[in-house]
């Protein structure tokens, strides 16, 4: 009998609040348990990437609901190709595959350009990049 009260007056809350403009899926004063990576505590106005899970147990006189919320990490947690060499004209960068690739960097255009000079910085910073890189 106090089981059937209890959802009786679960309907009637539900149907006011329905009344209000709240969704038929708004869970009203819930607990909720957050477990997060990036903070101790949640901050104002921040977005949170994870899964929130709701638990139910169900005894003969015991109701007990709570949700978990589970903050995962982003999908680009670790840096794309990060850079293992950078100098004055190129950086080598390291491919999930292990290989290095060399990439220049933007051609200073001045009134003292001199394109062998640029030749050769480029070489040696190539020569003392590899040297330490790649195994003999």
């Amino acid at each position: 009998m106090f089981t059937s009260l209890i959802n009786i007056t679960m309907e009637d809350k539900n149907k006011k609040a329905n009344r209000k403009g709240c969704y038929k899926n708004t869970a009203l004063g819930c607990d909720l348990k957050m477990i997060l990576r990036s903070d101790r505590f949640m901050k104002t106005g921040k977005d949170y990437q994870g899964v929130l899970r709701r638990d139910v147990e169900c005894e003969e006189f015991r109701y007990d609901e709570h949700f978990t919320f589970v903050e995962t990490l982003p999908a680009t947690a670790g840096k794309r190709n990060p850079r293992v060499y950078d100098g004055e004209y190129i950086t080598i960068t390291r491919r999930d595959d292990g290989s290095l690739h060399p990439n220049f960097k933007e051609i200073g255009r001045c009134k003292d350009f001199n394109i062998a000079k640029y030749a050769v910085g480029v070489g040696n910073e190539l020569l003392w990049a590899l040297e330490g890189l790649v195994e003999k």
